[in-house]
């Protein structure tokens, strides 16, 4: 299992705004260009392990900022199906 938590730990901390727009067509998150660059620079190079309820918590925080809160419930939500 850690191997599983390895790889989807690497693709959030080095994703880019594309893929962070690919991914969020595909799981009906709505988020513009402009937020998906902000949070994928945010993410990048954090070594941020959303299997930690912490760090899983403020970078949900991080987003909320950059994309409003009704986004980053919806992100949480998706988060929260990949690590249980």
């Amino acid at each position: 299992m850690k191997i599983f938590e390895s790889i989807i730990n690497h693709k959030m901390n080095t994703i880019t705004a594309e893929e962070l727009l690919k991914y969020a067509d595909q799981f009906n998150i709505v988020i513009n260009r402009s937020q998906a660059r902000k949070i994928a620079e945010y993410l990048r190079g954090k070594n941020i392990n959303i299997f930690d309820d912490a760090q899983r918590a403020s970078l949900i925080k991080e987003i909320a900022k950059a994309a409003g809160p009704e986004t980053a419930r919806e992100v949480n939500k998706l988060f929260k199906e990949l690590t249980t």
